[in-house]
């Protein structure tokens, strides 16, 4: 197998890693996965957390290790989350976000600039008839909103954009 077989298989397998509280949703697919890195048959995947203190972490760790193990020609991993680099949502993949929107969580909002108001369409019925309930959701990366024409409550993502995009 050359060395492009072997990064494209581990590429593959990543998208099948979930992420633990978003069952359908790839760690590849929220953006998680920076680096990999294959030599021999050791694989390196560096990733970077959508939240420094998000709690599933080491889930996340775990289940990269099993997937890379599970790959009969790697013999080792190795999974660090790099604080070096920021996340941001536009990291989320078109998938993602679509994938997203079946747990009943709104994608982010598109070119959201820090300090703008921000709003998101109803994931269950696409209406932009939106409030926000509680900006603190279930998780440190999500918020709780309403929609004024389905009447459901809804989460969604918050905004989290590159450094590189703020404007001072």
């Amino acid at each position: 197998m050359t060395q492009k077989q072997k990064e494209k298989e581990i590429h593959a397998v990543l998208r099948t890693v979930d992420d633990p509280e978003l069952p359908s949703v790839s760690v590849v697919d929220l953006g998680m996965v920076y680096s990999v890195d294959v030599n021999e048959n050791r694989v390196s995947v560096t990733m970077v957390p959508t939240f420094a203190g998000c709690p599933a972490l080491d889930f996340i760790e775990l289940n990269v290790k099993k997937a890379m193990e599970a790959v009969d020609w790697v013999q080792d991993c190795h999974v660090e989350f790099s604080f070096k680099h920021n996340w941001s949502t536009d990291a989320i993949t078109a998938e993602g976000k679509e994938n997203l929107k079946k747990h009943g969580i709104s994608p982010p909002p598109e070119n959201y600039h820090p300090g703008d108001e921000w709003t998101v369409d109803c994931p269950y019925c696409g209406s932009d008839y939106t409030s926000m309930d509680n900006v603190f959701g279930p998780t440190a990366c999500r918020s709780i909103l309403y929609c004024g024409s389905c009447k459901n409550p809804f989460e969604a993502m918050k905004p989290v954009v590159k450094q590189s995009t703020i404007k001072s």
